[in-house]
């Protein structure tokens, strides 16, 4: 991944950094918080994100990305219905929230709804700037990428070879953000892969 000075908050430029970024994460099982996972520093001492599984809100396909400090920061919910049964994508949107709990649509996010359509890519839209993101790979094998409408990627998800060695069951695995990318937008796009792919957030 090539480093690059600009900027993208998407979220907020709290959550930019100037240089590219590794990051640890870690699932929890659902008896905590209703699952999720909890994303830590490159050296796994300081938490820098919290992930809250659908099981904290009772509802299923609600997420919560919440600050080290354990305030909420994203709201991600999955919408529903007659009209989505019938839909060829299922929709996500992805709300940022304040301290009076009042909601900002921050990006949206689309997954094939039907096996026909495997071979279509998940794709994000945020509603500040106007980009457009994809996913590719496959997040189950933590081998995937977040790709802007250029072709560059934002963040790679990965299990690096040292880790992979010791753990085979890919509850611990790396993302690379890159210099200038929003981490709370990568890892909000991230806790709702995992709940696609019925992994940590999935009730």
């Amino acid at each position: 991944m090539t480093t690059n000075a600009s900027t993208m908050p998407i979220v907020g430029k709290l959550y930019c950094s100037s240089s590219q970024t590794v990051h640890v994460v870690r699932k929890r099982p659902h008896v905590v918080n209703g699952g999720g996972f909890v994303v830590m520093d490159s050296s796994a001492q300081r938490v820098m994100f919290r992930v809250d599984g659908c099981g904290v809100r009772g509802k299923k396909g609600d997420l919560i990305l919440r600050e080290g400090d354990g305030d909420a920061l994203l709201l991600m919910l999955r919408k529903g219905g007659i009209v989505e049964a019938l839909s060829i994508y299922k929709k996500w949107k992805g709300y940022s929230l304040d301290y009076e709990g009042s909601r900002k649509l921050v990006f949206s996010l689309r997954e094939p709804n039907s096996c026909l359509f495997k071979n279509k890519a998940i794709r994000i839209s945020t509603r500040n700037r106007g980009c457009d993101f994809k996913i590719s790979g496959y997040f189950p094998d933590k081998c995937c990428s977040i790709v802007d409408s250029k072709g560059n990627e934002v963040a790679q998800v990965r299990v690096m070879k040292e880790v992979e060695e010791l753990i085979q069951n890919k509850d611990l695995y790396h993302v690379v953000v890159k210099a200038g990318m929003d981490q709370a937008f990568v890892f909000g796009v991230i806790a709702i892969l995992d709940h696609i792919y019925g992994e940590s957030t999935h009730c």
